[in-house]
């Protein structure tokens, strides 16, 4: 018993040293090649942990050498643009100036449900107030809000800020109505149509999405409709 606890506890050091040589960042929001390394170095620790039998080095000399590799690629990944692209990946622009670039959406497998879950958690409510949205490579969405949406500083306390607060409804999403939606919002189904004729649109289904604010503002956008943004982030 008394070698399985030393054992564990070199194999516990060994780890926590690794974390600490691959950097803080390790701490944080991981890039894809680093969770791997992660979950490998959990795995290959565990095995000489559980079992007596194996030597102990068994585990400690794969972990250093996925420590050693990961330090090397981190290396060459801050010399070279390209393979810092193969092994994190490029930020990807999701909204530009208050429009989804539906496309992106789709490459990245990112469902507008999802999309609005993370504008929420960013204390974005409205789709049209976002500047820019981007998908870091990590995963999380960083958002930058319209100068009419940002929070107030201290050069700011002097305005007043008119616009009401309130969770926009999500009438249609992806073509769908949702009736929940329309019904908290006091409108009708009918209101909806004519509001979408008044913008060219005949069918439903040819909306994207289309979300009412609290100061009953209509925001629409039609699918396939052309993104433009800048080139780079």
């Amino acid at each position: 018993m008394l070698i399985l606890v030393i054992r564990t506890l070199i194999l516990y050091g060994t780890v926590i040293i690794s974390m600490r040589i691959m950097g803080k960042r390790q701490l944080g929001e991981l890039q894809p090649s680093e969770l791997v390394v992660a979950i490998m170095i959990s795995d290959l620790a565990s095995v000489p942990m559980q079992a007596i039998d194996i030597p102990i080095l068994s585990g400690i000399i794969p972990v250093l050498t996925l420590i050693v590799a990961e330090v090397f690629m981190s290396y060459l990944s801050l010399k070279s643009k390209r393979i810092r692209r193969i092994l994190s990946g490029e930020p990807s622009i999701v909204i530009y100036n208050g429009r989804i670039n539906e496309r992106e959406l789709a490459k990245l497998r990112f469902n507008i449900n999802d999309l609005l879950e993370e504008l929420r958690l960013n204390n974005c409510h409205d789709i049209s107030d976002v500047a820019v949205a981007v998908i870091e490579t990590s995963g999380k969405l960083s958002v930058i809000p319209k100068d009419k949406a940002r929070g107030v500083t201290v050069e700011d306390l002097e305005i007043k800020n008119p616009r009401h607060e309130g969770l926009p409804c999500t009438l249609i999403s992806d073509g769908t109505v949702n009736k929940e939606e329309i019904q908290r919002s006091g409108k009708t189904i009918e209101w909806l149509k004519d509001e979408l004729k008044k913008q060219g649109i005949q069918k439903i289904r040819q909306v994207f999405i289309a979300s009412l604010d609290a100061e009953g503002e209509l925001y629409i956008q039609k699918k396939g409709e052309k993104f433009e943004t800048e080139k780079r982030v």
